[in-house]
Formats: structure tokens, sequence, C-alpha cells
């Protein structure tokens, strides 16, 4: 009797795992913009015994499933980490590969993001890689730019710093174009400026590999974001990880710098 019992509540919490992570009616509120620090990769690959290469392309099945989990619950923003300004100072092999990765996913992967309905947004400083990437990567943004579904911002030779900082030149231009006077200029202004221009600001930031910091990643838009991080490597940050991100998203108190006195009646 008792095993019964224990196949049949097994088989109940089974399914009401199963359900709770492919109903997106069970996420709300939902995040409007997720940004994804993906942090991790060559230390799980070398705790598999293979090389950082070989963790760099399982990440790529990881950003995979989550462009997936975000069409699912319908999340219309998402913004990855894909290559920072830093990264360059990495070996020159490890570099030489994550271009050769980059060059596959373009070549390969915006057909995918079409039939899905992707619009792929590469941000970053793209005048730094092989024109042939240049080429790619102005292709893709063509072919996906009329899909709505999902606005994925690929972050690639990108900074926070760097980001405010040629907003700050363009505002400055058009001061003395006349364009804009120094009056003019407020946070919106800035907003518009930057890579991220007509999106919504992140309202929940991941990352990965048990890291506690933002390193340079969207620096202006992530003020009132969420922070959700995990000790999970990228390459183990799976559906199940996703949705407790989510969850746990759900749970936040966001009151923006608000705050309401909870004790009825209370004295000052």
């Amino acid at each position: 009797m008792f095993t019964t019992l224990k196949a049949f509540f097994a088989l109940f919490l089974s399914k009401f795992k199963r359900q709770k992570h492919s109903s997106p009616d069970l996420i709300s509120p939902k995040p409007q913009h997720i940004a994804v620090i993906m942090d991790g990769n060559g230390r799980w690959a070398n705790s598999q015994g293979m090389s950082r290469v070989a963790g760099h392309k399982r990440g790529v099945e990881a950003v995979k499933n989550l462009i997936k989990g975000c069409l699912h619950h319908e999340i219309p923003y998402l913004s990855i980490f894909a290559f920072s300004s830093e990264n360059w100072n990495r070996p020159e092999s490890e570099v030489k590969a994550l271009m050769e990765l980059l060059m596959t996913a373009l070549k390969n992967q915006t057909k995918k993001l079409d039939e899905n309905g992707v619009r792929l947004n590469l941000i970053g400083d793209l005048s730094k890689f092989d024109p042939k990437i240049q080429q790619l990567a102005q292709q893709a943004m063509r072919d996906t730019a009329h899909n709505d579904k999902l606005i994925f911002n690929v972050a690639i030779n990108y900074g926070g710093r760097w980001d405010v900082t040629e907003a700050a030149k363009r505002i400055a231009q058009k001061v003395v174009d006349g364009e804009l006077s120094v009056e003019q200029i407020g946070e919106s202004t800035i907003s518009q400026e930057l890579s991220t221009a007509d999106q919504p600001d992140p309202d929940l930031l991941i990352r990965t590999s048990g890291e506690y910091r933002i390193s340079n990643f969207m620096l202006w838009q992530a003020a009132y974001a969420e922070f959700y991080f995990t000790d999970l490597l990228w390459p183990e940050f799976d559906e199940e990880a996703f949705t407790q991100a989510l969850i746990k998203f759900t749970s936040r108190d966001r009151r923006f710098g608000n705050a309401i006195d909870n004790v009825p009646n209370s004295k000052p």
C-alpha cells in the first residue's frame, strides 16, 4: 500500500513539475526583457576533461534552449553577453575559436531564428571584427528585421561604458549641430542613443557560474533590473533553471524607490 501511494505521488509530482515548466500561464508577472551573462563555459568543459573551446560549443546549445524558453513564455526581449570588449585579452586560440563559432552561428542559425519569428540585433563595436563576420552580421539582421516575436540582442565586442560613451558622443554632436540644446538632455535622451534604443530596460538580469558582478554589461539599462545569480555553469543552465529564475522574479517586490507603510494607523 505504501509503495503504491509513493509511486502515485511521485507520478503526480513529476507531472506537476513538467506542467509547471511547460505552462507559460504559471509565470506571473513576467519580465519583459531578460539580460543574461553567460559565464562558465570554460570551467564546465575543464570539469568534463575537455578544452575551453568545447565548452563554448556546448554553450551555444544552452543559448538555443534559452531562446526557446523566451518564445514559450512569450518574453519579447532577450539580451545575451556573448563577447565583451575585454574578451580580446583571452588566449589567441580561444579568441579564434570564438570568432569561428560566431561565424558558424550567423551562417547556420539565422534561418532558424527567422522561421521562429526572432529578430536578431547585434550590439557592440562590430568594426573590430573580420569583414566576413561584419557582412554576415548585417545580412542576418536584415533577414530577420521583420520579426517581432522576440527581439534577440547579442552583445559582441560590447561594454556598458562603451555604450554610454558612444551615446554621449552622439548627443554632444547634436548639440554642436544645433539639433539639441543642453537643457533638453535628460535620461530619455541618453536612453535613445544607446544600443538598445526603443527597447524596454532589462527587468531581470541572470548570471551563471556563481559570480556576483555584472562585468560592464548594460550598466545604464540595468539600473532597476532584478539580479538573479546561480552557481550553475552556463552549459548546465537548462529549461528547469530558466523556469526557476522566472519564478524567483515573480516573488520580487519591485518598488522602484516607492514604499508603503504596511502597519495601519501607525504612529510616526
